[in-house]
């Protein structure tokens, strides 16, 4: 399966649907987002955090699916028949993948997504689930009464596979297999769909697999129906995630007694733990999802219910096995499917931080050049360090990108103030931000104001007066004062409804801050001067009538 290369604990999650998603509990999600894929059925999911890619195996179209971070489809590896279990090397250089149909196993280049290597595992061999430790690859296959566990060197010239590792013949069928750098010599092994749940443990330090532990039905759970597995990063104890019961019990590495459980809802079917926090799916057509927990916390941080995107009357459903850390978690990946058999990939942000709730408010109406004062909360079920700040944004006309304009100090009941003298006017936006720390997802809000622009002088000469038929008359426009345009439009429109209003002359007023235009009189005319204003003035139109005598 899947590798765990971080650091302490246990993580949980299910996964069977599609295309939007609501958070629930402690908090909502920051920026969730999700996109479709074009998936037929779904083996496992890895995340690759150098490369900043997600891989997806499809059994039935015989391919892994690359995504982006974003849900972006990049790439696919094909000719992967039957392709199922996957499990990513320590550098994140290579994806190994077992292809069932193939009988092989096949290694990956993550930065390119092609195909590099092929090992052939025999004939009645087909590789079911993959897993890194002791220093080899370790792989499951068999099936009705063949279920065994094989080995081979990635790295060496000569691989050294060895089938029927497992001399105890533990399992019915191919076990789904894990291991963790915390207990590098040890790999965790469960049967898949069998109930009551059979889990053993094998010592596989010395390049053979020894088996060390082994229960049917571990801590008398009476479950069923085993989807997924995942050892602590921290070695110590293996979490899985069955039909039956309810939650996703946690189990020592070392003898497979009880050692506590997750609380989730009805049929769980998937768990991932990365960096000690869990992350555990259910299907649940009318529950939450999936499900954050803290490490030994009975209650979740965060849950995750999903939309229904199909026809049912049931929303959409996680995928088995359908979970996925980033190795930062930065985000976690989950698979769902809707009743119509669409796939989406659910990208969820800042899944194992406490959510927030950031406001900001602003005056509906401020005047330009005079200070006005923003304010707004920051909260969280979880209390926020003393000296907390957002950080504050302007956007406005003269910066259109935004401005920085500092920040202000969180109070100890969650509000704050900013106060600033907007310079320009026209809508002015502020953008209040959190960004968030070890504990909390950031935030962020926004609130905008109209700004009044400072009203200027525009002046039009020969208002009223008549002139001979004919005659050529001179305007003159007189700006005052504005900030950065000086332009301004003379316009001439004919009494009549055949002629149309034209634009005279548009330029840059003189020294004396006048603009002047020559119009020939054939009939009564209205002249227009039009300033279109700038980031600090107003636009001004100033109109007058100019006549004609009628000609003899």
């Amino acid at each position: 399966m899947r590798r765990r290369t971080l650091p302490t604990a246990t993580a949980l999650a299910v996964l069977f649907s599609s295309v939007a998603l609501v958070a629930t509990g402690a908090g909502s999600a920051v920026a969730d987002s999700s996109t479709t894929l074009p998936l037929k059925s779904t083996g496992d999911i890895v995340v690759d955090g150098v490369h900043q890619r997600v891989f997806i195996s499809d059994p039935t179209t015989g391919q892994v699916l690359v995504t982006n971070y974003a849900g972006t489809v990049v790439g696919t590896v094909g000719s992967l028949p039957g392709v199922h279990g996957l499990e990513l090397s320590p550098d994140s250089g290579t994806l190994y993948a077992a292809v069932h149909d193939a009988t092989a196993i096949v290694a990956i280049d993550t930065a390119t997504a092609t195909e590099t290597r092929r090992w052939s595992t025999g004939q009645g061999a087909g590789p079911a689930y993959v897993a890194l430790a002791g220093g080899k690859l370790w792989f499951s296959y068999g099936a009705s009464g063949d279920g065994n566990i094989g080995s081979l060197d990635p790295n060496a010239t000569d691989p050294g596979l060895t089938l029927g590792q497992d001399t105890s013949r533990t399992f019915y069928e191919a076990p789904i297999l894990d291991a963790s750098p915390g207990a590098p010599g040890r790999l965790a092994a469960g049967a898949p769909g069998q109930s009551p749940v059979e889990l053993a443990v094998y010592d596989v330090s010395s390049g053979t697999a020894t088996r060390t532990a082994y229960a049917r039905d571990p801590g008398d759970t009476g479950g069923g129906n085993l989807q997924d597995l995942a050892v602590t990063p921290d070695g110590t104890g293996v979490v899985t995630a069955s039909g039956a019961p309810y939650y996703q019990p946690v189990y020592e590495l070392s003898d497979l007694s009880a050692d506590g459980k997750y609380v989730t809802n009805t049929y769980p079917n998937a768990v991932d733990a990365p960096n000690g926090d869990v992350a555990a799916g259910t299907f649940s057509w009318y529950d939450p999802d999936v499900h954050v927990f803290k490490p030994g916390t009975s209650l979740p941080l965060k849950q995750y219910d999903f939309p229904n995107t199909g026809t049912s009357s049931g929303a959409d459903t996680l995928a088995p096995a359908g979970l996925a850390w980033a190795p930062d978690e930065s985000k976690l990946f989950a698979i769902s499917q809707n009743d119509n058999n669409v796939y989406s990939l659910r990208i969820l942000d800042a899944p194992a931080k406490t959510s927030t709730t950031l406001t900001a408010n602003a005056p509906a109406t401020a005047t330009r050049a005079k200070s006005l004062t923003l304010t707004g909360t920051l909260s969280s079920s979880a209390a926020f360090p003393a000296g907390t700040k957002v950080s504050v944004t302007r956007t406005d006309d003269e910066s259109p990108s935004g401005k920085p304009l500092g920040t202000a100090t969180v109070a100890a009941d969650g509000s704050y103030s900013f106060t600033d003298t907007p310079p320009a006017g026209g809508k002015v936006t502020y953008t209040v931000t959190y960004a968030g720390d070890a504990d909390h997802a950031g935030a962020t809000a926004s609130a905008s104001t109209t700004v009044a622009r400072t009203a200027t002088t525009l002046t039009l000469t020969d208002n009223g007066k008549v002139y001979d038929y004919g005659r050529d008359v001179t305007v003159t426009a007189h700006l005052g004062t504005t900030y950065k345009n000086r332009t301004v439009e003379i316009w001439a429109d004919p009494y009549g409804s055949d002629k149309p209003d034209t634009l005279v002359k548009k330029g840059t007023v003189n020294s004396a801050d006048d603009l002047s235009a020559t119009i020939r009189l054939t009939r009564d005319t209205k002249v227009s001067a039009k300033f279109t204003g700038d980031t600090r003035y107003a636009p001004k139109t100033v109109t007058n009538s100019v006549y004609t005598r009628v000609k003899l």
